[in-house]
C-alpha cells in the first residue's frame, strides 16, 4: 500500500510518500503554508492525488519520550487530516530525523536555499522509512520470524 508521510511544520510542512510494496520512501514535496485549514485542505489533496492508503504523521517527541505543545500539536493535526482525507492516520517518532535528513544533505553536498528548500522533504521520507521499518520488523514478529 502506499502510504504519504507528513514532517508538519510551522512554516514548512515535508511530505513524502512509499511505493506499493512499502520498501522505499521518496520525497514528494515541501508545502509552505502557515494556515492550518489550508494545509490540511493541501496535504489532504496531495494524498488523494497520490492514491495513498493511510498517512504517517511525525510524533516531535522530547529526547526523554515525553510530549510537549508540538506533539500534541501534530496529534490534534493528525487526528483532523484522517477525518478530512478519509484515511487512517498513524503516528512515527520523529526524534532525530531532522539531524537525519541534515547529514543526507551533507553528503550530498545540499546546501543554501535548496538545503532549505528540500530538508523538511527530507525528514518526512526518514519518518516513512522509519515506520516501515518499524511495520515490517511487526509483521515479521507477529508471524514468528525472528531472524536467526
Amino acid at each position: 500500500m502506499k502510504i504519504l508521510a507528513v514532517d508538519l511544520g510551522k512554516a514548512r510542512t515535508g511530505l513524502a510518500v512509499c511505493d506499493e510494496g512499502e520498501i522505499l520512501a521518496s520525497p514528494v514535496c515541501v508545502v509552505e503554508e502557515w494556515n492550518r485549514e489550508k494545509l490540511l485542505h493541501r496535504v489532504a489533496e496531495e494524498a488523494r492525488r497520490l492514491a495513498v492508503g493511510g498517512i504517517v504523521v511525525g510524533l516531535p517527541r522530547n529526547m526523554d519520550g515525553s510530549e510537549g505543545e508540538s506533539a500534541k500539536n501534530a496529534r490534534s493535526f493528525a487526528e483532523q487530516l484522517g477525518g478530512l482525507a478519509g484515511l487512517p492516520v498513524v503516528m512515527q517518532d520523529e526524534r532525530g530525523t531532522t539531524i537525519t535528513a541534515h547529514s543526507y544533505l551533507n553528503d550530498t553536498d545540499t546546501r543554501g536555499k535548496k538545503r532549505k528548500a528540500v530538508v523538511d522533504a527530507v525528514a518526512a521520507t526518514v519518518i516513512l522509512q522509519d515506520y516501515l521499518l518499524r511495520r515490517r520488523s511487526e509483521k515479521e514478529r507477529s508471524q514468528g520470524k525472528t531472524g536467526e
